[in-house]
């Protein structure tokens, strides 16, 4: 029995640092991942991890300056789902962010965004360019 092979499929899309269209954004990947047969645990990890790295875009990124702009480009192939958000900002320091398990940061605020997406996720990577940081999510189909 042969396995038919998907397509290489990229959807992209430039949306403004406005949180009013976040409920939109997360149907739109979660439209994507059912057209992909995902099932509804990883849809849901994917969903939740796709509306803290839009948001983290915006928030801190962006500073909700709705004149700058996040670009979504989903990229799907045989075996992972990828997505790249990619925002204004100048970056931050990976190190620097505490992590969210250590007792003195228990009842902090923020902080579990990144701690989660990495539970979520196969993969989670950050890429820090001179116009802007990108967010690279990775999801096996299989």
């Amino acid at each position: 029995m042969r396995i038919e092979s998907l397509a290489e499929k990229t959807y992209n899309r430039v949306v403004s640092s406005d949180p009013e269209i976040l409920p939109e954004l997360e149907e739109y990947i979660i439209k994507i991942a059912k057209e992909v047969n995902l099932d509804d645990s990883k849809i849901n990890n994917l969903a939740l991890s796709f509306s803290e790295a839009i948001s983290n875009c915006m928030k801190h990124g962006n500073r909700f300056d709705k004149s700058k702009t996040v670009s979504i480009t989903v990229n799907i192939n045989d075996s992972k789902l990828t997505i790249v958000l990619k925002d204004e900002g100048k970056g931050f320091d990976l190190k620097a962010v505490p992590d969210p398990t250590k007792p003195e940061n228990i009842l902090k605020d923020s902080g579990r965004g990144i701690h989660i997406m990495k539970n979520f996720l196969d993969d989670l990577r950050y890429n820090f360019t001179p116009t802007g940081t990108e967010v690279i999510l990775e999801l096996s189909l299989h």
